[in-house]
């Protein structure tokens, strides 16, 4: 295994594959059990893959999740301290946390926005010539190296990262404040567009205009599922929440 050879003391768990427990209650959709691990061996870092190993979650010494908005702010501002950040500029998604944009503006460095999916994500770089883009699951592009998300890659990134510092996962993933984020689905029986349903489009402005600068809304349809998603950031969780739930009441009644 790679981090063995590089002399890494490493358990292994969720490596016993039998063709039908792919990230059964293990690897970066389900990474509890890898952070409770992680606590009981007192390791440096614990390193989830999903399926196919193109996403990567962390887990820091403290037992904390790192997930994929803040290894892309803790390598951008790394990349540019070294020069190497192309144009300086990261890509990311519409669902990347509000924090991410805070810090990236904090650092100097500029964020773009791109439909959900690495696809989109790697379009963009290539239009813009950048070698940073990413989503929040863990696809992270480095275009230095491959043209799309590789959780080996992200993992030598981080370990690389760590090193060069000399810093802990925990300290470096505080270069970003991660705002509470509450996402609902919502079933529907037909995509309407969501602007000319006059109640869904006064309850998000409602909510919009409570919130100010110091959160967002981003409502849209799924684009595989009969669903619609609401997302709302924001400095409380408990205000946040209850927006949420009356935007998404609100879709319910209008098209559910």
């Amino acid at each position: 295994m790679m981090l063995r050879e590089l002399g890494a003391e490493v358990t292994a768990i969720g490596v016993e594959p039998s063709g039908m427990n792919i990230n059964d209650g293990c690897g970066s959709l389900y990474p509890k059990k890898l952070q409770e691990l992680v606590l009981e061996k007192k390791a440096d870092i614990g390193i989830a893959y999903d399926g196919d190993a193109d996403r990567a979650i962390f887990s820091d010494e403290l037992g904390r999740e790192v997930n994929g908005d803040q290894i892309m702010a803790m390598c951008a501002i790394e990349m540019k301290k070294q020069g190497r950040l192309k144009n300086n500029i990261l890509v990311t998604t519409v669902m990347s946390n509000m924090g991410l944009d805070i810090a990236m503006k904090g650092a100097g460095i500029d964020v773009i926005k791109t439909k959900v999916g690495d696809r989109y994500v790697l379009e963009e770089m290539l239009k813009k010539d950048c070698n940073l883009g990413g989503e929040q699951s863990g696809h992270i592009i480095y275009l230095d190296y491959n043209t799309t998300g590789d959780g080996v890659i992200t993992t030598l990134q981080i370990l690389a990262l760590m090193n060069n510092t000399g810093k802990k996962l925990s300290e470096l993933s505080l270069c970003m404040t991660i705002f509470p984020q509450i996402l609902l689905n919502v079933r529907v029986k037909e995509k309407k567009e969501l602007s000319s349903i006059l109640e869904v489009s006064k309850v998000i402005k409602d909510c919009e205009d409570k919130l100010k600068d110091r959160g967002r809304i981003l409502v849209r349809y799924s684009g595989t599922e009969p669903v619609a998603r609401v997302m709302i950031e924001g400095e409380n969780e408990g205000k946040i929440k209850i927006m949420a739930e009356e935007i998404a009441g609100t879709i319910k009644e209008a098209i559910g």
